[in-house]
């Protein structure tokens, strides 16, 4: 297959914006004799005007020769297919060799470690949008899947049959969610139809990769339409089905006004919260609904005692009844930033602002939290501020 050629006149890619580290590892490559590319989301960020997060690269030289090429500035990563991951200063860029698929198989994927040319990897990949090649020796775009045109034309479709990618690797459907999320991009008709059809296959996934793929739309400043998303398309049911029945219910309002929160967050800051902070953001304004549905049940004030039982017992039943079970380190963490906004923002009296808990770690992520619940309930602002100057004092 001859791909599309798309010269510097003819692409909106500018070489100045392109990170100079990577730049320079694709020269070395090339000038050792291989062929390397920019690679994927880098260059579709770069065609939207984004400022890419990572640059990933692609190249015809196998691991062992990138480590030799690079020495001690590379790391070779990963059991089942070697990744190269070269350090420049602080940073890390992915490195990987070329690969090649089988497209008409529908069977799930559990070895993906056959080497390939250029063009068998990038039909491989799961997007057209995200399956481009940018040389910077001749500045010009590679595109074998459309992919230009399809970010022009602001469209999500798969490289392939849509059934059978799916049905390959079910987590393609949660990035495809994530996609029309962060972009805004509309799916085509044939894969979101393939979207429907597939999405009993997402129990096939491993857990694991699922729950990273949550928390980075959790970090990526899009997380109330993901999650939205997610509940339309009946995912948040089938993998998080006591997220749903609070998202999509009745309280929907007051918990996308937290999902918000932390997006204004990730859209001002460059380093995500913390995750336990962002379990809370989901947990807290279910612990609250039932904290007030018990308080009136009793009549009377809960204790903290309530708080923390209740707590505890809503954490379980999350993790039990989900798909992908959250780490205990991670539960535990939500667990005390949950409960400690009690303490900041007691029931019934003042809050004490001294001791040693406004030097431990859980008081600053409780802080954190504290100060994105302000964002939905302003009244809490001024004892935000008065808990900040505590801990200043402390």
């Amino acid at each position: 297959m001859q791909p599309k050629i798309y010269t510097e006149n003819e692409h909106s890619i500018r070489q100045d914006d392109i990170d100079q580290d990577a730049l320079d590892i694709i020269f070395h490559l090339k000038n050792a004799g291989y062929t390397a590319y920019l690679v994927g989301g880098g260059v579709r960020d770069l065609l939207l005007h984004k400022k890419p997060k990572d640059y990933d690269i692609s190249t015809s030289a196998r691991p062992e020769e990138v480590k030799r090429l690079f020495q001690r500035r590379c790391l070779l990563i990963g059991k089942r297919f070697r990744l190269a991951h070269i350090r420049h200063g602080k940073k890390v860029f992915e490195c990987a060799t070329f690969r090649a698929g089988d497209l008409e198989n529908a069977s799930l994927i559990v070895r993906d470690n056959q080497w390939g040319n250029a063009e068998e990897d990038v039909l491989r990949r799961d997007f057209t949008i995200n399956a481009l090649f940018y040389d910077p020796t001749t500045r010009t775009v590679i595109d074998y899947v459309n992919g230009v045109e399809d970010i022009r034309h602001k469209i999500l479709r798969t490289i392939g049959d849509p059934m059978i990618r799916f049905k390959q690797d079910p987590v393609r459907m949660i990035r495809l969610l994530k996609f029309h999320a962060r972009f805004g991009f509309s799916i085509d008709h044939k894969t979101e139809r393939a979207l429907h059809a597939c999405k009993e296959e997402i129990m096939k996934s491993a857990p694991a990769r699922l729950l990273e793929e949550f928390f980075k739309m959790l970090e990526s400043g899009y997380a109330s339409a993901f999650l939205d998303l997610m509940a339309a398309y009946d995912f948040l049911l089938i993998l998080f089905p006591c997220f749903h029945h609070f998202l999509w219910g009745p309280s929907k309002t007051i918990a996308h006004e937290y999902l918000r929160a932390i997006d204004d967050f990730h859209r001002i800051r460059p380093a995500p919260l913390h995750r336990s902070i962002l379990l809370a953001a989901i947990v807290f304004p279910i612990l609250e609904q039932e904290l007030n549905t018990l308080t009136q049940d009793r009549g009377r004030p809960l204790s903290m005692q309530d708080v923390l039982h209740l707590s505890e017992t809503l954490l379980n039943g999350i993790d039990t009844t989900s798909f992908a079970h959250f780490p205990r380190r991670l539960m535990m963490g939500a667990h005390l930033v949950t409960t400690n906004q009690f303490r900041l923002t007691p029931f019934n009296t003042k809050p004490k602002f001294h001791g040693r808990f406004t030097k431990t770690e859980e008081f600053y992520y409780s802080l954190q939290f504290l100060g994105i619940r302000t964002k939905v309930r302003h009244e809490l602002k001024d004892i935000y501020e008065d808990w900040k100057k505590s801990a200043g004092k402390a």
